[in-house]
This record gives C-alpha cells, sequence and structure tokens, in this order.
C-alpha cells in the first residue's frame, strides 16, 4: 500500500511538473491587433436557435442535423462566405461537415484551421440536451468569426470547419466528422500551422471556488474563479501555444480583459482530449483546444439545462476577438 501511494504521488508530481513547465509565459507577440468587434447580439441569436430550434441534433436524428447543417450554410452565405460541404457515410446514413476558407489557397502553405462541432449529447438517461454550451456556443463563435474575416481577410490560409459527430457514441471513432477532415489533410499532404478546437467557450463564473482542476494541485497555480478562457495542448505543443496565448492575451486587452490560462499537459491528464483535436493529435498535426473548461465550471455540462441563457454573450464575444487576432497573425 505505500509503495502504491509512493507510485502515485509520484505520477501526480511528475505530471504537476511537466503542466508548470509547459505553461506559456505570457508576451505579447508581435502581432497587429485588428479593429474588430464581435456582435454579443448575433452569438446571442445562433446560440439560441441551435439549442431551441434544433433541439434533435444528434447522431440518432440525421434528418436535424441536415437541418443545423443548412442553418450554418445560409448564415454563412449572409456573411458572404461559401462552403465546401464534406460529406461522409456512417452507418448507410449520410452526414457532413462544413468547410469555409479565407485567405490564399496555395497547398503547400500550412495551414490555420478553427473547428467547432455542431452535434449535441444525450443525457445518461437519453434525453437530448440543448446543448447550448455544448457546443452551440463554439459554432456560433465561428459563424460570427467568419463575418469578421470577411471584413479583414487574413494573409495565410485558414479554415473554419463545422463539424458532426463528435459527441458519443461517436467520439474517440474514426467516424468523428474531425477525424474525416483530418484524414482528408494528411491523404494529400497538407501542412497544418495549427488547429483549434473551440469547445465550449460561452460559461463564465465570478464566484470564489467555480473553478476546478482535473489534479487538485493546479489549483494552486490557476484561479478559482471561471471567468477566463482556457487554451490546452499537449506538452510538444509548447511554441505554438506560446504564441497563441501571446496574441489572445493581446487582443483581448481593453477596459475589462478576459484572463487567457494555459496548459500543456500530458494525455493521460483528465479532460485535455475530451474534443476534436483529438483527432489531428492521433495523426500528427499541431491542435490546441479553446474553451472554457467544460464540466470543470459549467454544472450543466450534458443536462437539459445547458440552456441557452446561462451563457455569457460579452465574453463569447471577446473571445471570438481573440480568434480573429490569431487567425490573421502571421508568425
Amino acid at each position: 500500500m505505500a509503495a502504491a501511494i509512493g507510485m502515485s504521488l509520484v505520477a501526480v508530481t511528475v505530471a504537476i511538473s511537466g503542466c508548470v513547465i509547459s505553461q506559456p509565459v505570457a508576451g505579447l507577440a508581435n502581432a497587429a491587433i485588428p479593429d474588430l468587434h464581435a456582435s454579443p447580439e448575433r452569438l446571442r441569436h445562433h446560440v439560441r436557435v441551435l439549442s431551441e430550434d434544433y433541439l434533435g441534433r444528434g447522431f440518432d436524428q440525421p434528418q436535424t442535423l441536415q437541418r443545423v447543417a443548412d442553418y450554418i450554410v445560409a448564415e454563412l452565405a449572409q456573411s458572404g462566405v461559401t462552403v465546401e460541404r464534406q460529406r461522409f457515410e456512417v452507418d448507410d446514413q449520410s452526414y457532413e461537415n462544413l468547410i469555409a476558407r479565407f485567405g490564399p489557397t496555395e497547398s503547400s502553405t500550412p495551414l490555420l484551421i478553427m473547428g467547432a462541432h455542431y452535434d449535441r449529447a444525450l443525457t445518461q438517461e437519453g434525453v437530448p440536451t440543448p446543448g447550448a454550451d455544448d457546443n452551440a456556443s463554439g459554432v456560433a463563435g465561428l459563424l460570427e468569426l467568419a463575418r469578421l474575416l470577411k471584413q479583414a481577410m487574413p494573409s495565410g490560409p485558414v479554415e473554419l470547419v463545422f463539424y458532426t459527430l463528435e459527441e458519443p457514441p461517436n467520439f474517440r471513432t474514426d467516424d468523428m466528422g474531425s477525424y474525416r477532415h483530418a484524414l482528408s489533410l494528411q491523404q494529400r499532404n497538407q501542412p497544418v500551422r495549427l488547429m483549434l478546437s473551440v469547445e465550449m467557450i460561452g460559461y463564465y463564473s465570478d464566484e470564489a471556488g467555480s473553478q476546478s482542476y482535473p489534479l487538485a494541485p493546479l489549483g494552486w497555480i490557476y484561479p478559482d474563479k471561471g471567468n477566463f478562457i482556457a487554451l490546452i495542448g499537449e506538452m510538444k505543443n509548447f511554441g505554438e501555444m506560446r504564441r497563441t496565448k501571446a496574441v489572445m492575451r493581446a487582443a483581448g486587452g481593453g477596459p475589462n480583459p478576459l484572463g487567457v490560462h494555459s496548459l500543456n499537459a500530458p494525455r493521460f491528464v483528465h479532460g485535455v482530449d475530451f474534443s476534436d483535436h483529438l483527432n489531428y493529435w492521433r495523426l500528427g498535426y499541431p491542435a490546441v483546444m479553446v474553451t472554457d473548461t467544460s464540466f470543470m465550471r459549467n454544472p450543466h455540462y450534458h443536462q437539459r439545462t445547458d440552456t441557452w441563457e446561462r451563457l455569457d454573450y460579452t465574453r463569447m464575444a471577446q473571445v471570438v476577438r481573440m480568434l480573429a487576432a490569431v487567425a490573421l497573425d502571421t508568425p
């Protein structure tokens, strides 16, 4: 027993040391911060429509998923953005990712990808969740980001990808929309600068003790209030994380800046691979999750109470502006 406890302590110590050592240093990147402003009202509208009008947007209701895809395409068209529908089959049923491209189209230039899944989860009882934070917030963020990028076109190639089939029972399988997209990049030898998984960006709390962590000692280092946006990456993504964090912090300044905190950690740390970035890691691409930390903060995760009125659209708009700065950054 003593030996087992000792080994557990060693494992925790190693994990914490790795996380702390890899914690990127805050700094200002040589980036032009865009004079762009995301709309909280637009974000609220998208989240409400997705979570109320398309409640059944899951693997078990493919017709509703198709209606959501059509909604996304129509909204992007209003912003002047054309979309590629990346269709694939799962159990004789057709599903599709949606890909919006910005900037130059040279295939040899490393690509920046920002993606969010538009399907929702079921509760443990099998009841559809509204999925406002998970992940209508990410989809709304990309829709608003697309509008901003039409105003200030990036100098490098950028893809905004709306994924299907992220949630169980497809999670961690080759049927995830993000796996199909990542595989298509590998098959055409497309170099990737970075993938950002936009996974739950709407829930915030200024209450003490509202933020928890997968390893308790992380609470000694990070805030105990869930009022920041987090970047989560692998140990080897140190360089990409450091610059992304710096650009986002620079873009998030102002009278009420939104904090940006980051964690580079081994994959065995609970939660670090719980989204679409997992599939880019699988295929050797650098990827980082942008998140409000999900169930580490939001008590409504995968519950029927994950509704649109619980989200903070002003802070969501700050995150979208940060993402625009990353898209416009030239390393």
